[in-house]
Formats: C-alpha cells, sequence, structure tokens
C-alpha cells in the first residue's frame, strides 16, 4: 500500500482562484524541495502550463469519464511512490458535472481544500463554506474535507469577518486582493505559463503570500503539533484544525491491476507539431503513442522547421490564430508538410492542428491570413465559444473518447465521414472530415481510451 499526502483544491466556481492557489501551494512546497505531482481535474490544457512551471514535473489530466476509474487509479498510485506531495486542482465547481471533483474526492478519499472568492461578501462566506462541505450526495457519503482559504480579500478586517463566518468548516487563512496573483487570461482561458516573461515572478507571490497563512505555517514533519502561527490563527478564529501537520492529510493508494497498451504503433515514427501555436498536448497522450510502440519526434511549424522523416504526423490544437502570419510564411513546414501528404502518410489534425490545414482563417476584425490549403475551405474565429464538452467518437472498431473546446468554425466544401457525440444524450457535435490521408477534427482525442481508434488515426490499423 502506497500513501502520499494529498488535496484536491476546488471553489465553488470557475474564477474563484483554484488554479492560482494549486499552483502557489506546488511552487511553495517545491522551493522547500519536495516533489510535487500535479493534476487537473476535466480535460484542460492551458492550467497545466502554471502547475508544470511551478511543481518543476508534467502535470497529467483526471477526469472520470475520460480517462475512466481504471486509469485514475494507475496514475495516482505511480504519482504516490514518486512524489511527497499531490495537489489536484478541480473543475468549474465542486459539485458541477456528473461526475464532479467532489465525486473524485469521495472516491479516492482525498480531502478537498476549498477557495472561495470573498469579494463584496461578509458572514455569507461562511455559509457558502458550509454548504460546499455538506451538499447531500446519493450515496450519502460524507465529503473529505480539510478546509478553506479565502481568497481576494481586501483587508485584515475584512478577513477577520470572514474567518469569523466559518463555523466548523476549518479556515486556513486568506490571499489580498493583489493584481500581482491575477493570471493572465485569453479567450480560451489562461495564458500559456512560457508566454509570461515574470510568471515565476508570479507564482513565488502567490507562494510568499501562502506561506503567511495558516496554511503555509502548517509543518510538514509528522508528528509535530501546528505551528505558533497556525496555533494562534485558531485561538483568534476559534475553529477547531482537521490537521495538525501536513502528514494529517496522507492518503493511501492501492495498487490497480497493471493494464499494458498493445503494442499498434511499433516501428512507427510519429511527428508532432510542438509549439507556442499548437500546444494543447496531453502529456498522457505522448505516454500513449510511446506505450504503444510508437517512437516520438516534434518539430515546429512557428519556428519553419521541415517535418523530420516520420511514417504519421500529430498536429495538435492550440492558438493559430494567434500566429496566423507567422504561421502562413513557414514555406518549410507547408511545404513538407504537402511532401508528406502527397506520398499518402497519414496526418490526424485536431482543433488548432486542422484549423492551420485549411486555406484561410479570418480573425474577429474582418482580417484574413493565408494558411497552408491541405484542406479545401476556411476558419473564421467566433466572438464567442463556439462549442464545449466531452465528447465521443464511435468509429467502427471502437470508441474515442476526448473533448471539444473551440472559438472558431469552419466552412468546407469536405462532407463529414463521421461526427462526434454527447456522451449525455447522443446528439452530434463535430465533423470528423477525410481528404486523401489526411483526418481531421475539432475534436481532441484521449488517446489510451481506446489504443485502436488510435492506432487507425495514425494509420497502423485499416480505418472504417
Amino acid at each position: 500500500m502506497t500513501s502520499c499526502v494529498a488535496l484536491l483544491i476546488a471553489a465553488p466556481a470557475s474564477r474563484q482562484g483554484k488554479t492560482t492557489l494549486t499552483a502557489g501551494l506546488a511552487r511553495l512546497h517545491a522551493r522547500a524541495g519536495r516533489r510535487v505531482q500535479v493534476f487537473k481535474c476535466g480535460p484542460d490544457f492551458l492550467d497545466p502550463y502554471w502547475h508544470e512551471l511551478a511543481s518543476g514535473r508534467p502535470v497529467y489530466q483526471l477526469d472520470l469519464w475520460i480517462n475512466g476509474e481504471q486509469d485514475i487509479r494507475e496514475r495516482l498510485h505511480r504519482a504516490a511512490q514518486e512524489s511527497d506531495l499531490i495537489l489536484i486542482e478541480g473543475v468549474m465547481g465542486l459539485h458541477d458535472g456528473k461526475p464532479s471533483a467532489a465525486d473524485i474526492a469521495r472516491l479516492l478519499g482525498i480531502p478537498v481544500l476549498c477557495i472561495l472568492s470573498a469579494a463584496a461578501m461578509a458572514d455569507t462566506f461562511g455559509a457558502v463554506a458550509y454548504g460546499l462541505r455538506h451538499y447531500p450526495h446519493p450515496s450519502g457519503q460524507p465529503l473529505p474535507w480539510a478546509g478553506v482559504l479565502a481568497n481576494h480579500v481586501g483587508s485584515e478586517r475584512h478577513a477577520g469577518m470572514l474567518s469569523e463566518s466559518v463555523v466548523e468548516d476549518h479556515f486556513w487563512g486568506h490571499l489580498p486582493r493583489d493584481a500581482g496573483f491575477s493570471l493572465p487570461e485569453r479567450h480560451l482561458g489562461l495564458v500559456v505559463a512560457q508566454e509570461v516573461e515574470d510568471a515565476t515572478a508570479r507564482l513565488d507571490a502567490v507562494a510568499d503570500a501562502l506561506a503567511k497563512t495558516a496554511l503555509g505555517a502548517l509543518p510538514w514533519e509528522p508528528g509535530c503539533g501546528a505551528s505558533a502561527s497556525a496555533s494562534a490563527a485558531a485561538a483568534e478564529t476559534g475553529n477547531e484544525r482537521q490537521a495538525s501537520s501536513w502528514q494529517d492529510w496522507r492518503i493511501a493508494f492501492p495498487a490497480p491491476p497493471k493494464q499494458a497498451l498493445p503494442q499498434l504503433l511499433r516501428d512507427r515514427t510519429i511527428a508532432v507539431a510542438r509549439d507556442a501555436a499548437l500546444c494543447f498536448i496531453y502529456a498522457a497522450n505522448l505516454e500513449a503513442l510511446h506505450g504503444m510502440g510508437a517512437e516520438v519526434v516534434f518539430f515546429s511549424p512557428l519556428a519553419n522547421e521541415a517535418l523530420p522523416p516520420c511514417d504519421a504526423v500529430w498536429l495538435p490544437g492550440g492558438y493559430p490564430e494567434l500566429h496566423a502570419e507567422a504561421l502562413g510564411r513557414a514555406t518549410t513546414s507547408r511545404d513538407s508538410m504537402a511532401a508528406h501528404v502527397a506520398a499518402g502518410k497519414p496526418v490526424w489534425a485536431e482543433c488548432g492542428g486542422m484549423m492551420l490545414l485549411f486555406e484561410r482563417l479570418t480573425q474577429k476584425d474582418g482580417s484574413t491570413q493565408a494558411l497552408w490549403g491541405l484542406l479545401p475551405g476556411e476558419v473564421t474565429m467566433q466572438p464567442r465559444l463556439a462549442a464545449l464538452g466531452s465528447q465521443q467518437l464511435d468509429w467502427g472498431i471502437g470508441t474515442l473518447r476526448g473533448h471539444t473546446f473551440h472559438h472558431s468554425r469552419c466552412t468546407t466544401p469536405l462532407e463529414p465521414i463521421a461526427h462526434t457525440q454527447r456522451p449525455s444524450t447522443g446528439e452530434n457535435v463535430d465533423a470528423l472530415y477525410r481528404h486523401g490521408c489526411i483526418m481531421a477534427s475539432y475534436f481532441h482525442a484521449w488517446f489510451a481510451s481506446n489504443p485502436a481508434v488510435t492506432a487507425s488515426l495514425f494509420g497502423a490499423s485499416r480505418a472504417p
């Protein structure tokens, strides 16, 4: 039985500070020399970049529907063997979604630490905390609980009012309202950490602020009582602490049966586009390709690099609209991709990768940029989100799971060969196009959910 200190960071809604708290805690403990493994609930690509910078380690997604329970248990067991601390950032609100972050916490027995934005709030803070903890679940199983931390606090007096409102739900302190803690955003979510010049300084600022809270003062060593500052905070608030050291949040992660991936991509080389324009890549998808026997090599269209020798290409999602002019000038990358296609070698292009292959892109301001022209048609950026949610692709030989999240629409003479569906309703959502050896869709696939379908996307088996 392997055990590790673990917390699930949640909130009543988005934009409360989940990513800020998770990344700040990861930075705080990584600076102290601890091995921190961060996970993200749901199929998010962007928050993990901040967590990776904070922890210094790859970040993996946890979604009970997309991954499945077996995959989640395997990842957490492995992480517990290699880490001192596991942090899991929730998705949306704590109880949102089916399954929700609260469902993961209950399933695995991981205590929940909630961050609540306290802007324009006083005693209601305690009511929200109480409701999050005691919201009923069909199983009747109580929610494992670590406590709450306030965000966007205006003053020490404000912090005192919040603390007094919390009756039994373990108040661990607050983060002041300070623009230095905010993480920059754009239309799909947070700006990728590597694009922010002072990203590390921002993380250090949050870590420094957390170090001054009762949570930050909680000792790491097993068997220790609360530190002086944590004890003083407890005396001031009258709240009984649930933990006297971080070790009180140590959770057992039993070893599940190991499931090896079939070697359906053995002796095949897959070239993956990876740069600031095409950066929506699950670390787990790269692991899946390796696990299926493929050799993975990388190239950068944004740097106008030629396609390396390969049997197949994966063009992942990203932000081609932010780099459209440079991508349009990337003639070396475009021509080598055209030669690959002319040779009849497979290409799997998803979301932003598909956008790049169309003839042109129209921005929200009406300006137009020529792209690579390997797919007929064009894409147009939309003022609002065009699609969002979990999806599945039923593909003759099996079902591949994943999700969609995009701000553009495409217009093409190509007829779809299939559509993804919403798992809850079976409703058709995104088209799947085939043009010669190119397969393209807005669908972001989770490769390990069906290795046979994944292998067919890369030409390793007969596609239906």
